[in-house]
């Protein structure tokens, strides 16, 4: 009985010290303090797969035009 409880407190150890590095179950902070709430909008998508350059100027200017 006793071995239950130890394993029972391990555990809610482990999931307090995720929850204080700001782990969150359901969306919020990942440990690496990126949201995963937060939506880009297709051009701000566009802009950044522009500046990683998988896409070239022409292709961004058209694909700006596309979603405008």
């Amino acid at each position: 009985m006793m071995m239950g409880f130890g394993l029972i407190s391990t555990i809610l150890v482990i999931v307090m010290i995720a929850y204080i590095l700001g782990w969150r179950p359901q969306g919020g902070e990942d440990l690496f303090g990126n949201s995963n709430n937060q939506r880009q909008t297709p051009i701000e998508i566009l802009k950044q797969r522009y500046a990683r350059g998988e896409i070239d100027q022409q292709e961004f200017q058209q694909m700006r035009k596309d979603l405008s």
